[in-house]
């Protein structure tokens, strides 16, 4: 891969994390706006299909303030048939959530797929606590 390359793929995936996180812990219902009709979420081992699907789950978990602490943010290209390439995006973290005394652990993949309009949608995300 060109480092050109390399340097856009890293700073497309960082912008999307920061994104990510911003809109997660304070604003989550616009979370709808990253996700598309064929979106698949994996939220610890449970699987759900589509934007409005993905939207009520994350609306409905059982805490309303939160803070994302990220640690490490890594990513890859990913070729997908007809040449469109996205971006494999790895996270770990800890999630603060109010009221609490330690955070929690956490870890999430987003598979990035570019759009017409020089933008991504998130086509697969899976999120993991990590326990131990």
């Amino acid at each position: 891969m060109a480092e050109t390359n390399k340097g856009i793929e890293e700073e497309v995936a960082r912008a999307f994390v920061n994104h990510y996180y911003h809109l997660f812990d304070n604003d989550r219902s616009s979370l709808s706006t990253l996700y598309n009709p064929t979106s698949l979420l994996t939220f610890e081992g449970q699987k759900i299909y589509g934007v409005e699907d993905i939207s009520n789950k994350l609306k409905q978990l059982p805490f309303d303030q939160c803070r994302h602490v990220i640690s490490t943010v890594d990513s890859q290209p990913s070729s997908m048939a007809g040449g469109c390439g996205g971006i494999l995006v790895f996270v770990s973290g800890s999630l603060q959530l109010h009221g609490e005394d330690h955070p929690l652990r956490f870890s999430q993949t987003f598979h990035l797929i570019p759009l017409l309009q020089g933008s991504f949608f998130v086509q697969n995300e899976m999120f993991r606590l990590n326990y131990g």
